[in-house]
């Protein structure tokens, strides 16, 4: 049985600000592409109702989420105030470098987010496909065929060459299932290229739910030539 996602509405929201704002002068809220779901708009009216309270969207998903809030923490630390940090984090959404390479897209079209001829095609051909978050929706990159860790291989070194101005201080290699092997194999790629952290996770249940087994991505903010707020 295929898995469904929902989600989380504006009373959830608003429920769930209201608790934080008991103990912290105010909220960030890093949001799920609003192009993906309909919980940034959700979150948004929520955050109507309190003062101090910001709705990023953050066009991406996953692991991309998370590059913007780290930046955000460090931005915290460093004493910035909470309106400079949210227009801070605004400024380097466009440049969040977010992508995957697929087993299948059977879930993908189960989820709304393919059309049966995309799933026609790429089931008779063979191939498993780049999936790259580009203004906030995932869109078809690259082709690939041939056995999983070949195809790894090839998926890393595209993405370094096409987004090749990165804000080197992190990156993530996550994936839903994956060897050992292959996650190690990731991350040295990304070390290699001068990355100073990488970090390996297991994508949530909302991704792997529309992206099935063996899937992997590396994901980055790719803004080195522009960024010049500090180290994350």
């Amino acid at each position: 049985m295929l898995p469904k996602t929902s989600a989380v509405n504006e009373e959830q929201f608003t429920e769930h600000f209201g608790k934080l704002l008991k103990d912290h002068d105010g909220i960030i809220h890093f949001s799920l592409s609003k192009e993906m779901s309909s919980a940034y708009n959700n979150a948004v009216s929520a955050a109507k109702q309190f003062k101090n309270v910001y709705v990023v969207d953050t066009r991406s998903l996953s692991t991309g989420i998370a590059l913007l809030a780290i930046y955000a923490s460090t931005l915290v630390k460093e004493g910035v105030g909470i309106k400079e940090i949210y227009e801070k984090c605004l400024a380097r959404v466009p440049f969040v470098q977010a992508s995957f390479e697929l087993k299948r897209i059977d879930y993908l079209y189960k989820g709304g987010r393919c059309s049966m001829m995309a799933l026609l095609g790429a089931n008779l051909l063979r191939i498993r496909p780049q999936i790259i978050v580009r203004n906030g929706k995932m869109v078809s990159g690259k082709k690939y065929r041939g056995n999983y860790e070949h195809i790894v291989k090839s998926y890393c070194k595209d993405v370094l060459e096409e987004f090749d101005t990165p804000d080197l201080s992190v990156a993530f290699v996550t994936y839903t299932t994956a060897s050992d092997e292959i996650v190690e194999y990731a991350k040295q790629t990304l070390k290699d290229a001068g990355f100073i952290n990488v970090y390996a996770t297991r994508a949530g249940g909302t991704i792997t739910s529309h992206c099935g087994e063996d899937c992997l991505g590396i994901l980055y903010i790719n803004d080195g030539d522009k960024f010049d707020g500090g180290a994350i």
